[in-house]
């Protein structure tokens, strides 16, 4: 990876130690670029006759979503956030009064409030899995509850957005395929940090953002949606123009493929700039984005540890570039002028984003720093220069 062209491409860089991918990090050149260009030929000719212009260039977005994560175009569905792919999975689902969800202590806040939502709707129950001494998924104990309750639906966050945990989704996929369970993983925080695999993880939903370390504009993400779900006609709750023909007064037909899940309106500027976000990433190599990513959220973690006071509070077998930590004598009002101070980007997580999480460590709050491949050990050693000082 030639880390000074990957800066060059990255504007943002330039005046700042940008560590906030995990919120929404900076876009390459390219990708604004495309943007601006679609947006500017929408001025002069209007968005329908742009979109037929560029129909084969729409269609590029399923193929690349499904090259990166190893899967059919048929199985993409474009979304407007991860959260909403989400949305659109849960609501496809026909829970009943008594069925149950599993999940982990560890899930994303949006999720939660979705399945206690879920709960309070239709009478649905909620279990979590226990973590182990190691922070990991305790797999026999999920085991046990998918044995002893069997659930409408198991679902797990890939990379929590309050820790650098990773957790073990292929390993539970391989629970959900021995006991027959609908399985949706929320890929939020992992699609573009790490290579995510879905015949490795086997699950039927797989939610993604387009923000985040996939380094493509706000307002897209995708959805996933496995060759199961789509032969069991599963679909979502309120389906629209784009995702079914309306054949009579009274009846209509469904897309076969994952776009059923879509609806008619799509932002194709946007689209075709995570299209190219995701080439981006792509020709670098997500073993390459991954392998850098582990060397500088490691060198972060290390040497946080050295600076007094500062607790680094990630635990898990496997670790990632979320790193969070706290450090005692500071507000979270004086951390956060300390780094503003210095033209440290980072962000807050705040104890309603991991109410399981953050109960368990103690804590209301934390600082979390989320460096990418275009930042460099220059950049690392200041952020813990600074904190030292």
């Amino acid at each position: 990876m030639n880390i000074l062209t990957i800066r060059h491409d990255t504007p943002g860089c330039a005046d700042q130690v940008f560590l906030n991918s995990a919120g929404a990090s900076l876009m390459p050149r390219q990708v604004v670029a495309r943007m601006k260009a679609y947006l500017d030929e929408e001025t002069e000719a209007g968005g329908y006759a742009v979109a037929e212009k560029h129909a084969a260039e729409i269609a590029q977005f399923y193929v690349q979503a499904a090259r990166l994560i190893n899967t059919q175009p048929e199985n993409i569905a474009f979304a407007f956030s991860a959260t909403e792919a989400y949305i659109k999975a849960l609501l496809s689902i026909p829970f009943v009064q008594g069925d149950y969800i599993v999940t982990t202590n560890d899930d994303y806040a949006s999720n939660q409030l979705a399945f206690l939502s879920a709960q309070q709707r239709w009478g649905v129950h909620i279990v979590r899995a226990n973590n182990t001494a190691a922070g990991d998924i305790d797999l026999d104990h999920m085991e046990q509850l998918i044995k002893t309750h069997k659930p409408r639906l198991v679902a797990v966050t890939h990379v929590p957005t309050s820790s650098g945990l990773v957790q073990q989704a292929a390993a539970v996929g391989e629970l959900c395929r021995r006991y027959n369970c609908l399985y949706l993983v929320d890929a939020c925080q992992s699609v573009g940090q790490l290579p995510v695999d879905i015949q490795a993880i086997g699950c039927d939903f797989l939610t993604a953002t387009g923000r985040k370390f996939l380094r493509g504009p706000r307002g897209t993400g995708f959805l996933y949606v496995s060759d199961r779900v789509l032969s069991e006609k599963l679909e979502p709750l309120y389906i629209d123009m784009r995702g079914a023909a309306w054949t009579g007064a009274d009846q209509y037909t469904t897309r076969t493929d994952a776009r059923r899940f879509e609806t008619w309106e799509l932002p194709y500027a946007a689209l075709t700039g995570l299209t190219e976000a995701m080439h981006y990433a792509m020709e670098l190599g997500l073993e390459y984005i991954a392998t850098r990513n582990h060397m500088l959220s490691s060198l972060l973690r290390k040497q946080l540890a050295t600076v007094p006071g500062v607790q680094v509070l990630d635990r898990g077998t496997e670790q990632c570039s979320i790193v969070t930590f706290t450090r005692a004598g500071f507000s979270q009002e004086q951390l956060e002028a300390l780094l503003h101070t210095h033209a440290i980007r980072y962000s807050v997580t705040s104890k309603t984003s991991a109410q399981i999480d953050f109960s368990a460590k103690g804590i209301e709050w934390a600082i979390r720093l989320s460096p990418h491949y275009f930042n460099t050990e220059a950049e690392i050693n200041r952020v813990s220069a600074v904190l030292q000082a």
